[in-house]
């Protein structure tokens, strides 16, 4: 699209939704949404910044090739499911830390993280995809 006014909101645009997928990602623990909404939601907004600006401004703002963001998640997830085993349960078993800060208790899970890698592999899946489809012949994949 090459229209002025798209090009002048989409920086706002992508930024408030950025914003938005981190919320749902994080308070899809206890409530619906978690890394998979999430994730989508955040390619969403690359999309959108990349119908604005062009593939090679994307790829630029996000400095990592997509896939390998995606590979980060998945490793992230596996990481987060090991950590079980360690403490002799199954694979994938929850494990809960409980930091407490002043008078504040901050927990801190396994799930949280599993959710993190979700976020990270579906965000860095599917821009790759959006990307591939939005890139012209002439610009790099």
């Amino acid at each position: 699209m090459n229209s002025l006014i798209f090009r002048t909101l989409t920086p706002f645009l992508v930024t408030i939704i950025l914003v938005f997928s981190v919320y749902v990602l994080l308070r899809g623990h206890n409530e619906p949404g978690g890394g998979f909404i999430g994730g989508l939601i955040a390619a969403s907004a690359m999309t959108i910044f990349g119908m604005a600006s062009g593939v090679s401004e994307v790829r630029r703002a996000l400095r990592f090739d997509p896939l390998a963001i995606a590979g980060f998640g998945v490793c992230i997830a596996v990481l987060s499911g090991l950590a079980s085993l360690f403490t002799g349960s199954p694979f994938l078993t929850s494990i809960w830390l409980y930091l407490e800060l002043g008078d504040t208790v901050v927990p801190l899970s396994t799930p949280l993280f599993f959710d993190i890698g979700v976020y990270f592999a579906v965000f860095g899946t599917i821009s790759s995809v959006a990307l591939s489809l939005e890139a012209d012949e002439s610009e790099e994949l």
